[in-house]
Order: structure tokens, then sequence, then C-alpha cells
């Protein structure tokens, strides 16, 4: 029994894009490809657990890499299994290999290193990344969207509306929108009646 080509690729959120995954079929003649933008640490994913439905026996699931399907060695291996157990077959186009109905040996045993690898890669680059934003806090770097008034543009709200003035001309004198005077004033309790 001959069964599809089915293709899985996934980009990490939606701002990324998956052409280039996309680009690795070219050639292989798939029946469906599906697709998520989602993070891989999760393998509850919709386009995963679609194709997951979908693949039979005798069919081929081509992935472009090892860690398009999962971060951590568990998950990939839970999914590998689980796709061989229909009957089917994975192969990772990145790496040149493939899982399924005739497991080799040492593929099992290379596709568990790289597995390890991959999450071992995933954890030192969390790590750094938490140390790059400690050092950073520490050096007084601050994190987020920059304030829309300054501290001076807030005081300067305060005393002109302590005089009588109108809201609306206050923030159309500091050259802000009346919702952003109204959250300033928010923080600054005494003024925001």
């Amino acid at each position: 029994m001959t069964g599809q080509k089915i293709g899985y690729a996934r980009v990490s959120s939606e701002s990324q894009n998956l052409d280039r995954q996309l680009e690795a079929f070219e050639g292989l003649r798939l029946h469906k490809v599906f697709t998520d933008k989602a993070s891989g640490a999760s393998t509850d994913r919709s386009g995963l657990r679609d194709c997951l439905d979908y693949v039979r026996e005798g069919d081929v699931l081509h992935v472009p890499s090892i860690d398009r399907l999962a971060r951590s060695l568990s998950d990939l291996e839970r999914i590998v299994k689980e796709i061989a157990a229909k009957g089917a077959e994975v192969r990772f186009l990145k790496e040149g290999l493939a899982f399924g109905r005739k497991d080799d040996p040492c593929a099992i045993l290379l596709f568990q290193v790289l597995g390890a690898i991959g999450q071992f890669e995933r954890s030192l680059i969390r790590e750094r990344q938490a140390q790059g934003i400690s050092a950073a806090k520490k050096a007084g770097k601050s994190f987020g969207r920059p304030k829309a008034m300054t501290d001076a543009q807030v005081a300067r709200a305060i005393e002109l509306i302590g005089q009588g003035r109108d809201k609306k001309n206050v923030a159309e004198e500091l050259g802000v929108s009346r919702s952003t005077l109204y959250r300033a004033l928010g923080a600054n309790n005494e003024a925001a009646r």
C-alpha cells in the first residue's frame, strides 16, 4: 500500500515567515501540508494535531528539520512513535534521517543524540537570555514601551489642571492624546479627577 506524502512546517511566532521551510518541500509533490506559527515548546499546536490525525498507514511525513517538530527529546520521541505506530514514516529533510516503518538502531541513536543536542541548545539559549536581561537591568536599562509622557510633562499637566485648565487643552499643549494624559494622571491619583 502506498500512502500520501505530507509536509509539516513550523515557525515560532506569527511575525515569522514559513516560506524558507516551505521551499524545502519543493519537488516532493506533497499531497497536503500542515503548518503552525507557534512555539515548539508545546506540542499543543493545531497544525500538528491536525497532521497527526491525518497521517495514515503508508504515509510519509516530511519535516524540514528535527527542531521544527518538537523542542524536547521526550516530545520528539512521542510524536515519532505515534506516527510509526500508524505504519507511517517521518523524514527530516535537513538531517537526512527517516524513522518509522523500518527503524535502524543506528538511525534511532543518531535521532536521540540530535534531539538531545537540540534540547540542550535551547536550554543554553534561555540561560544566556536570562543572564543578558539580568545584566541589562542591573545596568539600569529599562524594558518595554517607553513612557509617553515624561515626569516633567506630568507635573506640568497637574499644575495646569490645578489652575482650572481643561484637560483637552492641556493634552493639546503637551502634544499628547487625551487618553495618554488620562493614563498618566491615573498613575498620579491626585490629578486624575
